[in-house]
């Protein structure tokens, strides 16, 4: 479904270029929390490009449809309907040429890609109010220190601050580069919101590379969207008794890419921080979290089918997932659960370490979008 759509963007006119890469940006940011659009939302941005529809009448489409099934669980799930209506709210907030660098603008920003999405389950627009901890594939299960509750609003009038005043005169091309990536770095570090929030600064990101005269390039968002994720990740997490320290620099290759026209190789595997070369080479390649529920091939294994994909990129975002949290997410019962997880455990992708309570599960293969 996403291969077709990333086929329609290439054939695509001239003039519909610019608003199918904004649509394309909007699809592929969902990977960040593991999400694939319906074919539904596919067909209607697809008449949105061509102009046959607005972004006000996508979204009402879009409204009424996911009312008609509100009787009913979608075969892909509760959260099909949160990117379906995330991935509209993107595309019109990327479409817009408005920006004001302040925590309001971040704060809108959330607001209006989350507004009406049942399934997240924050304030939207509002600051979170209590910590958190995220399990993290690339730190092995470990999570990165966020901002306590108490202090997020402060953190990010101090932040933003600090941007605003900061001299960018006189910088190189990429001096500039290097420090804006620094505050989105640290920005996104405070977390200021319980869900959502990479998406949410991935799109204050673009706005405010743009109000620098940036072009952005939109399609290594959609492609890569994971990846930056993980690259935020490693920025801001240390483990100095292991020898592990925080770096810019996988985040940097993003914004060189991104912004410098380098052409550096953007793989997850590599961020991992018990991952070297050799170990990598390995290791059989598992399905991408952007398959779009085109089947995937293993080398030679059977293919997975994309709940079986949606359920593996599940663990690998959070390892502590509990089985009646992966049925509940993927709409599923709890036998289609197990029967999904026991075709991991015996391709030997996946293994539990502990109880079924306060166990978690470990991924034995580097999977997910892990390229």
């Amino acid at each position: 479904m996403i291969d077709d759509f990333d086929e329609y963007i290439r054939q695509g006119e001239p003039s519909q270029i610019e608003k199918s890469q904004i649509w394309q940006t909007a699809i592929g940011l969902q990977q960040v929390d593991g999400l694939t659009p319906s074919a539904y939302l596919i067909e209607t941005a697809k008449e949105n490009i061509e102009g046959k529809i607005t972004i006000d009448e996508v979204k009402y489409r879009i409204d009424n449809y996911y009312k008609q099934q509100n009787s009913k669980k979608l075969i892909d799930g509760d959260r099909t309907e949160e990117a379906d209506k995330v991935s509209a709210n993107i595309t019109e907030l990327l479409s817009e040429q408005t920006f004001s660098f302040s925590p309001a603008e971040l704060l809108s920003i959330h607001k209006r890609l989350f507004t009406g999405v049942e399934s997240i389950r924050v304030k939207v627009g509002k600051i979170r109010d209590y910590n958190i901890t995220k399990n993290e594939w690339v730190l092995n299960g470990k999570t990165v220190l966020y901002a306590s509750a108490d202090t997020i609003s402060a953190t990010l009038d101090y932040d933003f601050l600090q941007e605003k005043n900061f001299n960018y005169k006189g910088l190189s091309k990429q001096e500039i580069v290097e420090h804006i990536a620094k505050f989105i770095s640290g920005l996104w570090q405070i977390h200021a919101f319980g869900e959502g929030n990479t998406r949410t600064i991935a799109v204050f990101t673009i706005k405010y590379l743009r109000s620098f005269g940036f072009e952005v390039e939109n399609e290594l968002f959609a492609s890569h969207s994971w990846y930056f994720r993980n690259a935020l990740v490693r920025a801001n997490h240390n483990d100095y008794l292991n020898k592990i320290f925080s770096t810019n620099e996988y985040l940097m290759r993003f914004f060189g890419n991104l912004l410098l026209s380098e052409n550096n190789e953007l793989k997850n595997r590599h961020l991992r921080i018990e991952a070297s070369t050799e170990v990598a080479m390995e290791q059989k390649p598992v399905p991408s979290i952007n398959s779009g529920g085109q089947k995937t091939d293993l080398g030679g294994q059977k293919k997975w089918s994309e709940k079986v994909v949606r359920l593996f990129n599940l663990i690998v975002e959070n390892p502590a997932i509990t089985r009646k949290e992966l049925s509940d997410t993927l709409g599923i019962n709890p036998s289609a659960v197990q029967k999904h997880i026991d075709k991991l455990k015996n391709e030997g992708v996946i293994s539990r370490e502990g109880s079924d309570k306060k166990g978690v599960w470990k991924v034995t293969m580097k999977g997910g979008n892990n390229e």
